[in-house]
């Protein structure tokens, strides 16, 4: 019996009111597979994101892992993945070591006993009892991607994870999406810039895009 594990979408389209955003976008990512998303900014590729994570009902299409249908569990869905949107979503009075440990509680299977190693992934342990208020926007961008360390979720979703970290930071985020894939997870992640996964698919939105003011048909 295989043993091997997928997420998909077939056939999504996204409206936003009176806006059509994108139509006919399927995917399917594997256990230790990755695939990432390009397009020119509009094209849906936030949208898109959220809608793979549930916050965002798909216009047309519909999505499922390999034991079923997403809309028959939303809650297992859930469970299954960590979004990291734009915001990096850090409460400002806590300080760093707590914003972990609350976004560890928040997590179905969060993990507090993986804090520490998270602080360290990150360069993060000597800011550790810092208000998250006073880290600049690079170390805050570093405290929100340390929360995918705080569980085993299999699917990691995303968006410009990239976005205001120096080169070693990069690197650093890279490695982790890295180790995470040689576990068995996955991940779906929106770019601009260049993107170091190997053997990582990559699904281009600009030919499924509908920018314009219309209803979809």
């Amino acid at each position: 019996m295989s043993d091997t594990r997928f997420f998909l979408a077939e056939n999504l389209a996204c409206a936003r009111g009176e806006r059509a955003v994108f139509r006919d976008v399927s995917l399917r990512v594997e256990n230790g597979g990755a695939l990432v998303l390009r397009g020119p900014n509009g094209t849906g590729k936030s949208s898109l994101l959220r809608m793979l994570a549930g916050l965002l009902p798909p216009f047309a299409g519909h999505l499922a892992w390999h034991d079923g249908p997403v809309d028959e569990n939303p809650d297992r869905h859930a469970a299954r993945l960590v979004y990291l949107g734009h915001a990096n979503a850090a409460q400002p009075a806590l300080t760093v070591r707590e914003n972990l440990a609350f976004w560890a509680h928040l997590q179905p299977d969060g993990q507090p006993q993986r804090i520490g190693d998270a602080l360290g992934a990150f360069a993060l342990s000597d800011l550790a009892e810092l208000p998250a208020r006073y880290l600049s926007a690079g170390q805050t961008r570093r405290l929100a991607l340390a929360r995918l360390l705080l569980g085993g979720a299999p699917l990691w979703l995303l968006d410009e994870p990239a976005t205001g970290l120096d080169a070693a930071s990069t690197a650093t985020l890279w490695e982790r999406i890295a180790a995470h894939r040689a576990l068995g997870g996955m991940a779906i992640v929106a770019v601009h810039g260049p993107a170091d996964l190997p053997g990582a698919a990559e699904l281009d939105l600009a030919p499924h895009s509908l920018i314009r003011q219309a209803a979809l048909p």
